[in-house]
């Protein structure tokens, strides 16, 4: 169960790092959200993976910790608020250039060979 939640948090790492990296907006939105996702799952497996224990702290031998549920939580909200920033950004920077390249070097340098 460890190795596959471990193998979950890096696929999702490894495909929201490429994706953040690329030169368009849509890309890097779906980067970002990958990246919080493997956050997500990261702070929920810190609780330990116990299936059917009672999230509080009873006389039960077994239980879940609810710290980590409720960062998830905050995490989930939090995520959600940026990605919403981040998606009217990248709208406003297409609607104002009718380009949606994150960073686009080649215009200042086609500029400077005009002069």
């Amino acid at each position: 169960m460890e190795l596959l939640v471990a193998s979950a948090i890096g696929i999702l790492t490894a495909s929201g790092l490429y994706l953040v990296l690329r030169l368009r907006s849509f890309p890097v939105i779906m980067g970002t959200s990958l990246l919080t996702y493997a956050v997500n799952v990261f702070l929920f497996a810190s609780g330990r993976l116990t299936v059917g224990a009672p999230p509080i702290l009873t006389d039960a031998a077994r239980y879940t910790d609810p710290l980590p549920q409720a960062l998830v939580l905050t995490a989930i909200v939090i995520s959600f608020g940026m990605t919403a920033v981040v998606v009217m950004i990248a709208l406003g920077a297409y609607l104002g250039n009718k380009d949606d390249h994150v960073d686009d070097p080649l215009t200042d340098t086609k500029a400077e060979d005009r002069t």
